[in-house]
This record gives structure tokens, C-alpha cells and sequence, in this order.
């Protein structure tokens, strides 16, 4: 599911990337792949900001302004007569900070 084209905040820093895949598994719109031992960000317009992925990288390598996606999903499925929702499950190694 994409939410806005070309706005999302997330950012990712390869250099400091271990390649954990902690955030490729908390991910629930399936943002980043993993690639030569490193996290790569498959899908930027996939990402509703809910934060996950920067709240389990233990490295610092992830940076996202959450909330912000989190409201555009709801917005989205108020707008659309579907589920006002973004997705988050709070599921994972740390519980998303979103909704």
C-alpha cells in the first residue's frame, strides 16, 4: 500500500547498516530488502513513517520523522470508505511508537 509519492522522511545510512534485517522484520509494508549483506530501501513510497525500523536499528543507520505516515493512513481510509488504519501492529522486537 503507498500513502503519499516522493514525501517520506525515512532515511538510510549504508554505512552504519550491520545488516541485521531487525528492519526488514518489523517493517509492515515491506520498506527494505536486504542486498550484499546490507539493508537498501526497496519501496520508499510504501513507508507510512510509522518508525519502527528506527526504533529497532541499534545502529543509529535509520532515520524517520514518525506520525506523520500513521496519519495519512487514516486519512486515506477515511477518504476512501475503507479500514482508517496505517498498519501498525506495535509487533516486533520493540513495539512501533506509531497509533
Amino acid at each position: 500500500m503507498q500513502y503519499l509519492r516522493n514525501v517520506a522522511t525515512l532515511k538510510l545510512n549504508t554505512g552504519l547498516c550491520t545488516g541485521c534485517r531487525l528492519c526488514v522484520i518489523v517493517c509492515p509494508h515491506a520498506v527494505f530488502e536486504i542486498e550484499n549483506k546490507k539493508a537498501l530501501i526497496a519501496n520508499i513510497d510504501n513507508c507510512m513513517e510509522c518508525g519502527a525500523c528506527a526504533l529497532n536499528c541499534q545502529f543509529g543507520a535509520i532515520y524517520v520523522k514518525s506520525g506523520v505516515g500513521c496519519a495519512s493512513g487514516i486519512l486515506n481510509g477515511i477518504l476512501n470508505n475503507t479500514e482508517p488504519t496505517c498498519g501498525c501492529t506495535g509487533t516486533g522486537a520493540k513495539e512501533s511508537s506509531c497509533c
